[in-house]
């Protein structure tokens, strides 16, 4: 394995960084002010997301996704159970194993929260300038390798 960014221009990696953080952060915040619902973490959020795209994960399977430790999923998934967002589940197969899957509830507000971003960030490119609406169009395949690359390592 080479050099940690070889051929990289220095502090390239690490301005692609601080840049889509501070899309995320604002995207969170400008959804934050725009909708009626409170925001979920981003962990929580995130691990709803993937209980709706994988109906039955377990907390286990769901851990190693997220990459996080199965005692702090399992406390989130308390959580979303507690405001009626997921549900538990046990496994047919194996009565010990809890299978995860969203309420409609949950499925609404991703849903709205989904159509909100797509709203906020549509707006939000459509008053840069064509140059930069293009080159962030062009760039997402490109990000999208890059996730996967570092998914790799």
């Amino acid at each position: 394995m080479g050099t940690a960014g070889a051929g990289v221009a220095p502090g390239v990696a690490a301005e692609l960084l601080a840049a889509v953080s501070a899309v995320r952060r604002t995207s969170r915040r400008a959804v934050r002010a725009a909708s009626v619902t409170e925001p979920l973490p981003p962990a929580r959020s995130e691990l709803l997301r993937l209980a709706a795209r994988q109906p039955g994960i377990t907390v286990a399977e769901a851990a190693r996704e997220l990459r996080l430790a199965p005692n702090t999923v399992s406390t989130m998934v308390g959580r979303l159970a507690t405001q009626g967002l997921i549900s538990r589940g046990r496994s047919s197969a194996d009565g010990r194993t809890v299978r995860l899957t969203v309420t409609a509830r949950a499925r609404r507000r991703l849903t709205q929260w989904r159509d909100l971003r797509a709203e906020l960030t549509g707006r939000a490119l459509a008053g840069l300038p064509e140059q930069d609406q293009e080159a962030l169009a062009a760039a997402i395949p490109a990000l999208l390798r890059l996730a996967e690359r570092m998914e790799e390592r």
